[in-house]
């Protein structure tokens, strides 16, 4: 049994590994003061994944702390040799000739020719170089349909990557035999897998109050509150400016959102104080988030990170992403009887089918549908009226 000094907070030590090193990670029930001492030791980043700060491990790190930090908490080292908290699986770099490190630099300026956002150009550019570094030294002119069957077989599968991003690879290709024709792929014949029918994860009404209550921070809750009120995607809250906010009128503009489209949205007057509040306390400059130096756009990794920890602060245990918090705005709008047209409108969707998801699980509907068991007891209930047996499944028969 270890001799612990009263009311001092014990600092875990941890051998882990996280962005491909060895680390050392110091984690703790919150104290302001041991935070901002460890803050202020020089090498040390605190990660939103692994709940703690860290730094490059070795004994002479580990000397250091311990004389930075002595008297001030009480040490417990963890048995465990690694804690593999976070596992980057190493991936190969890429063996591409120079000849075709041209051909793939000449699609990326092809695609921006055709104004695909540079999200999209990214991830191509990315699924493209993965596949011509598969093919290894064959000829771009002899591609066809089956290496590209051959790559998701022996690249795609093994990696468990989801259906989403094989549909995203045919798209690419599909754009790659347009931008070079030479090669042998029949665009017509490749076929996208079908999407998967995921019901989107939705937070009640109660569960995002809750959230919000349990987030203390006044910028993340104004972020939080910002992209739920608005139902705005991430990157939408990360691009909005100062200026496209509309107070006197209660509209925010989002500007050159997905497809290239602009729209105008509600300011919730509920959010308008928590908002002003946010907005006197941090002065943003440009942007209604900013990072550490002013009109520095916010990290979307940053959103995700505290989100997650308010989702464990509020006991939400379903997987809950920013993403969420727009599908619960969506749903809890058709909850409350909004015409589907006009939430798509407030989405910024393309088609109305995109919009149609949230009637799988809107609650509305659904309560107004009687389950046969139900039916079933309440007709037996009213043929036996006047009897003293009381229909009730928990009893005993």
């Amino acid at each position: 049994m270890k001799n612990y000094k009263k009311n001092v907070p014990i600092l875990l030590l941890s051998k882990v590994i996280h962005r491909k090193n060895v680390q050392l990670l110091l984690t703790f029930p919150f104290d302001f003061q041991l935070k901002e001492k460890i803050k202020n030791i020089p090498n040390y980043k605190y990660s939103y994944t692994l709940k703690g700060w860290y730094t490059l491990y070795s004994e002479e790190n580990i000397t250091n702390l311990k004389n930075e930090l002595k008297g001030l908490v009480n040490f417990q080292l963890d048995q465990s040799n690694f804690i593999k908290k976070e596992v980057i699986p190493p991936k190969k770099p890429r063996v591409i000739s120079e000849e075709n490190k041209e051909i793939i630099r000449l699609f990326v300026k092809y695609l921006r020719g055709k104004r695909y956002s540079e999200s999209t150009i990214k991830t191509y550019f990315s699924l493209i170089a993965d596949f011509i570094d598969y093919i290894k030294d064959k000829p771009l002119v002899e591609l066809s349909n089956k290496d590209v069957e051959l790559f998701i077989e022996d690249v795609f599968i093994p990696r468990k990557l989801s259906v989403s991003t094989q549909r995203q690879l045919i798209s690419a290709i599909k754009l790659f035999k347009v931008f070079y024709p030479e090669c042998n792929i029949d665009e017509v014949r490749l076929k996208r897998p079908r999407r998967d029918k995921i019901l989107p994860t939705v937070l009640s009404k109660e569960e995002v109050i809750d959230l919000l209550r349990y987030t203390k921070n006044l910028k993340h809750r104004a972020v939080l509150a910002m992209i739920y009120s608005a139902g705005l995607r991430i990157s939408e809250l990360i691009n909005l400016e100062l200026k496209h906010i509309d107070i006197d009128r209660r509209q925010i503009l989002v500007k050159n959102s997905k497809g290239r489209k602009d729209r105008n949205i509600i300011l919730a007057e509920s959010f308008i104080p928590l908002m002003v509040n946010y907005l006197t306390s941090y002065t943003p400059t440009k942007y209604f988030v900013e990072g550490l130096i002013d009109g520095q756009k916010y990290a979307a990794e940053s959103v995700r990170g505290f989100l997650k920890l308010s989702c464990s602060a509020a006991k939400i245990t379903k997987r809950v992403t920013p993403h969420t918090l727009r599908h619960s705005y969506a749903t809890h709008l058709l909850e409350n009887g909004i015409d589907l047209r006009y939430i798509q409108e407030l989405l910024g969707h393309a088609k109305p089918e995109t919009t149609m998801i949230y009637t799988h699980v809107s609650k509305k509907d659904l309560l107004q549908i009687k389950s046969p068991l139900d039916m079933a007891l309440k007709s037996l209930a009213k043929s036996n009226e006047g009897s003293s047996n009381n229909l009730r499944l928990s009893g005993n028969y």
